[in-house]
């Protein structure tokens, strides 16, 4: 009988068997590494997001209370601080950062953390930096996830071929990004 024909096997030799194993697992290899890639970029988004929520959420160890917008300078915001029930611990100046600009006079809600005394790197003396609180200094805090969903996407459709789900990550991300400059 001739190949093509019902009943009839043809075998495939040793040599392109085995180069199917290698293509099948060359490919499983590079899924494994793209995953892993992905899994870097968004677990390294959450670490830093956590330290950053953490400060804005947590009341243990923080003083809470208003800062009045004094003045911009690039990234920073500087202005007198008023804690929360008009106690003790009001400072003439502290130091929150600010991706987008405050018109001078308005107020913010922060929170000043221990240890963080003259960290504002504006070499000024007694300077204190502040943390934002409230929604939008958790949305700000969740801004390092938001970038490695957007940079992971990329790599989720290419390297896993997972469309619809880097898709899912990128939006997600944009979304993110979005809200917490619309609350700032």
């Amino acid at each position: 009988m001739s190949p093509g024909f019902l009943g009839t096997s043809v075998g495939r030799s040793r040599v392109r068997r085995a180069g199917e194993s290698a293509y099948g697992l060359l490919l499983l290899a590079r899924a494994a590494l793209m995953g892993a890639v992905a899994a870097v970029l968004l677990m390294a988004g959450v670490w830093v997001s956590l330290d950053g929520t953490r400060q804005a959420v947590a009341d243990r160890g923080a003083v809470r209370g208003t800062m009045t917008v004094a003045e911009c300078d690039g990234w920073t915001c500087t202005g007198p601080f008023a804690p929360e029930g008009g106690g003790g611990g009001a400072r003439a100046e502290v130091a929150v950062e600010a991706p987008v600009s405050y018109e001078a006079g308005e107020r913010l809600p922060v929170a000043l953390w221990p240890g963080r005394e003259g960290s504002d790197g504006s070499g000024r003396a007694g300077g204190a930096e502040a943390v934002r609180t409230g929604t939008a200094g958790v949305l700000y805090a969740w801004l390092p996830l938001a970038g490695a969903l957007v940079l992971a996407s990329p790599v989720i459709a290419g390297g896993l071929g997972m469309r619809r789900t880097a898709w899912g990550a990128g939006l997600s991300g944009l979304a993110l990004m979005g809200a917490a400059f619309a609350l700032l």
